[in-house]
């Protein structure tokens, strides 16, 4: 059993990539150019050829490496503790008060700082 495992090698990258902007290019053209068909004809056509770019990018180096983050990503989310009900409408509540207080103090500091320079200019 062979325990080394060989990194993929990608090849052609620049031609896969110039193959992604020429599809989305394309589907932009097409999209524009039969503006009068329904969106019922369009969006699924958009999505096919969305599909293929990143299918054809995801076969390069960099798309496979951002494939690679995606993926730890989802990873990472499902670590996380999310807070309760309770503690989102605690939080809100706090957030909501400190910034009534806040735009209290800063109106009452402005009011005066403007009643001090009537007094100083006359």
């Amino acid at each position: 059993m062979n325990a080394k495992t060989e990194a993929p090698e990608y090849r052609l990258d620049f031609v896969k990539w110039a193959l992604v902007a020429l599809l989305v290019a394309g589907a932009i053209f097409g999209n524009s150019y039969y503006s009068e068909l329904s969106l019922a004809y369009r969006v699924p056509a958009l999505l096919a050829v969305a599909l293929v770019a990143v299918a054809i990018a995801v076969n390069t180096a960099k798309g496979a490496g951002l494939w690679g983050l995606l993926k730890e990503s989802i990873v990472e989310v499902r670590k996380v503790v999310w807070p309760s009900i309770q503690e989102t409408h605690q939080t809100t509540l706090i957030v909501v008060v400190v910034v009534l207080l806040m735009a209290v103090v800063l109106w009452a500091l402005d009011s005066l700082l403007g009643w001090i320079a009537s007094l100083i200019l006359g």
